[in-house]
């Protein structure tokens, strides 16, 4: 797509005061631009996470020229760069060398002697797998037809993008829809009594680039990201302990067995954990981190814990800064998000948002259907999906992973259920991979056996989900999972037998 460079002096007026207004600094630059003459490209999309660089490659698959903005000079967003990807691959190499330094391999007739960690080979594996994925981003976008603009993207009118780039340059970008998929950013300890330096202090970002393992960390918060975290560091020799503000482990949405299960399992592997515990600051001392806490039932009873590395995983909230909001007249809610419609439409028509920014589970994989279903509608299509039917998972070992009610919810809602177990322990994969921890858990309605949500702990349970995930799409029933062959031996039988421990009562094989 070729720019056509424009220099007159109102147009570049305007803009230059909004700017000025929003970012609050001086600006000297006088070069603006504008797309074609004719003025408008169908789509601009702000942000090239997974949300909004699979709504890029879909809306120009449909025929839209479209635009991506992006503010990184590498592609993905927070999940291939810091997040997603850079921590799975941690956690898959160093659950390898947990297996080696452990008595793990011994059992399995695998004797290793002169085992060391290779940090910054590890890093690096983890780097390369970054640098090949965002480029293969890069790679999509010219394969389908997506220009795209490097820089931050401020919403400057119903119908305009501006871009302000690193050396101070701005391109206009006239377009006839605009979608938002900036994403999220990690919260700030609250209070801010915590300063995070990406050293000893650290959030997710710096606990992906340690330069070497901390004899002692403490984590703020056994949601997903510090439990995936903690993990990598604690099988690799750091003394992690995680303290917890709520009475269990993993987050929103998992259930309280499987919670509980998983808590023993980790507690087993090394980690230690302070439940219902608050933070209330941290200090450095000399190259220690001393953090002090109370019991959130009793604020008396206070404890400091020493440390070597702080990581702060007390969530993340939506990334709007100086995004132009208030310009056209979008107002946010409560927590920063932006309202939209059942088509993703914010208060101004044309103008969209999805993914993180918006209300719902702040998931890659979430955001990527919101995506694909936004531009669908932009081109007339139906929009629809069923949060009830996007899985979570945690990339710990074991696995957990669940998707729609857990226990908990149905008992709150009044709804009359059954359950349907079948453990790891007599699942003969499982035996032969000597990789026995975990269960599955299927709820069902009591009276339509309609799946109602389904709960998994064990090795491959992130890819195990997915049947179920499948099956609640298409509203399956226990009984016509239990009724679809399996291929035997997999661990993907034992799915099938919890279904039909809900379906039939009891399972075959336990």
């Amino acid at each position: 797509m070729q720019a056509v460079p424009k220099f007159g002096v109102s147009s570049f007026s305007r803009i230059r005061n909004l700017q000025d207004a929003i970012r609050g600094t001086a600006v000297f630059v006088t070069q603006s631009r504008s797309y074609s003459d004719a003025g408008e490209v169908d789509l601009v999309v702000i942000g090239a996470g997974p949300g909004g660089y699979v709504a890029s490659i879909k809306a120009a698959q449909l025929g839209l020229k479209t635009v991506n903005v992006e503010k990184w000079p590498t592609l993905g967003g927070t999940c291939l760069n810091v997040g997603c990807i850079p921590s799975k691959s941690l956690l898959n190499n160093s659950h390898f060398y947990h297996q080696a330094n452990s008595a793990d391999f011994k059992s399995r007739g695998i004797n290793v002697t002169g085992l060391e960690l290779d940090l910054p080979a590890m890093l690096k594996a983890k780097s390369t797998a970054v640098t090949q994925l965002t480029g293969g981003i890069a790679h999509l976008f010219k394969q389908n037809g997506v220009t795209r603009v490097e820089g931050h993207g401020t919403i400057t009118g119903p119908n305009e993008v501006t871009v302000v780039k690193g050396d101070g340059s701005r391109e206009l970008l006239k377009t006839k829809n605009i979608l938002i998929a900036t994403g999220s950013e990690v919260t700030p300890f609250p209070g801010g009594s915590i300063e995070i330096d990406e050293k000893t202090i650290v959030s997710s970002t710096g606990a992906l680039s340690l330069e070497k393992v901390p004899e002692k960390m403490v984590v703020i918060g056994a949601g997903v990201i510090g439990l995936e975290l903690g993990s990598v560091w604690s099988r690799l020799g750091s003394q992690v302990t995680a303290v917890e503000f709520l009475q269990h482990i993993g987050g929103i949405g998992i259930d309280m067995e499987v919670s509980k299960a998983f808590q023993r399992t980790l507690q087993k592997q090394g980690l230690k954990f302070k439940m219902q515990v608050k933070v209330t600051s941290a200090a450095r001392q000399g190259e220690k981190v001393i953090v002090s806490t109370e019991q959130v039932k009793d604020a008396s009873k206070k404890e400091d814990l020493e440390c070597d590395v702080l990581l702060v995983c007390v969530g993340r909230r939506p990334y709007t800064e100086s995004l132009g909001l208030e310009a056209v007249g979008i107002a946010k809610d409560d927590r920063g998000r932006v309202p939209v419609n059942s088509r993703f439409q914010t208060s101004v028509p044309n103008i969209y948002a999805i993914g993180d920014v918006i209300e719902g589970p702040m998931l890659a994989h979430k955001a990527e259907d919101e995506g694909i279903l936004c531009v669908e509608g932009i081109k007339g299509g139906a929009v629809h999906i069923d949060y009830n039917c996007v899985p979570s998972v945690i990339y710990t070992h074991p696995e957990v992973a669940w998707i729609g009610k857990s226990e908990e919810m149905l008992k709150e809602e009044g709804v009359n259920y059954k359950i349907g177990k079948f453990p790891f322990a007599a699942n003969s994969r499982a035996k032969c991979n000597q990789d026995t921890d975990g269960f599955v858990k299927m709820l069902a309605d009591k009276d339509t056996d309609r799946i109602l949500g389904a709960h998994i702990m064990g090795g491959g349970a992130g890819e195990m989900i997915n049947e179920a995930a499948l099956a609640m799409e298409y509203g399956a029933s226990c009984e016509d999972v239990a009724r679809v062959c399996h291929a035997h031996p997999t661990c993907s039988e034992a799915f099938r037998e919890a279904n039909l421990a809900a379906y039939a009562g009891k399972p075959i094989n336990f």
